[in-house]
């Protein structure tokens, strides 16, 4: 399911496991990861104290952006659901001096409602 969800633009569960070591030197001395995506090269890192969103630019994919977002700059986020003729589901989420949301689509097999809770424990 992973490569169809990568081709159709979604992303889907990493192994925590398989991601720490290659975070383990831009985390926080007690912060952990909760949970991890990923969609072809990029990734989106929900860590107990933040958002991680890495970037992988360029051929080699040596070139990576690290975009750190503290959950207290998050304004807002929104949860859309999978429906019957939309596949993916849809995570929006509106941070402090941005105008445009960031999104990001996860694929049928993702519990968009259990992200949203472990969203919602960290930003309210």
């Amino acid at each position: 399911m992973g490569l169809f969800n990568a081709l159709m633009g979604n992303v889907s569960d990493t192994d925590i496991q398989s991601i720490s070591k290659l975070y383990e030197s831009i985390l926080c001395k007690d912060e952990v990861i909760e949970r991890a995506f990923s969609h072809i090269r990029d990734k989106w890192v929900f860590t107990n104290k933040r958002l991680i969103i890495q970037d992988t630019q360029g051929l080699t994919g040596k070139k990576k952006e690290f975009l750190s977002i503290p959950y207290h700059s998050v304004e807002c986020f929104s949860i859309e659901t999978a429906g019957s003729f939309d596949d993916d589901a849809e995570l929006k989420i509106w941070i402090k001096g941005l105008i445009s949301p960031l999104e990001i689509n996860f694929g049928r097999g993702s519990d968009i409602q259990e992200i949203q809770r472990l969203f919602a424990e960290h930003v309210l």
